[in-house]
């Protein structure tokens, strides 16, 4: 795997550089030196044309990104400007019924009415004999006693009759 990873980077590294050799080749013409100072002078003068004309390039291009720059800015700051005059106050939370909620919703026309509770049925408890009998009863404890004994077997035997 590693070698299989190596040969890889290496095919990497020879395309890569076949790309910069194709690059180079198209942009950059082999250079030449002349013999003489006169032909080495005027080489001198065209590449210092070719470099004024690439400054010029750039200068052209830094100022249109310091006039794009300036303009993004101002808007920018009409933006804010509008925002400052409609600023929205914050929203409170308001505890409202249904009833008012819908009210306001539908206006005063509807005659809806929301009170749920008034519809939930009310149920009565009633009170048993066996839960009257648990209430009485009260500690578990207290009643074995007093049913322990002869005394606890009369007292049942006369509730019963």
């Amino acid at each position: 795997m590693l070698q299989i990873a190596a040969t890889e980077l290496e095919k990497e590294e020879g395309r890569r550089e076949a790309e910069k050799q194709n690059y180079l080749s198209e942009h950059c013409p082999p250079l030449h030196l002349p013999g003489s100072m006169s032909e080495v002078q005027e080489l001198c003068r065209q590449l210092h044309a070719k470099i004024d004309a690439a400054e010029e390039e750039k200068y052209d291009m830094e100022v249109k990104v310091q006039k794009s720059t300036k303009e993004l800015e101002d808007m920018n700051q009409k933006l804010f400007d509008l925002r400052g005059k409609f600023k929205r106050p914050p929203l409170r939370r308001v505890r409202m019924s249904a009833d008012a909620m819908l009210k306001a919703l539908l206006g005063s026309k509807h005659k809806v009415c929301m009170d749920l509770r008034a519809n939930l049925k009310q149920v009565k408890k009633e009170d048993t004999e066996k839960e009257r009998d648990l209430r009485d009863v009260g500690d578990w404890r207290k009643n074995i006693e007093e049913k322990s004994g002869m005394e606890g077997r009369k007292k049942m035997f006369e509730t019963e009759s």
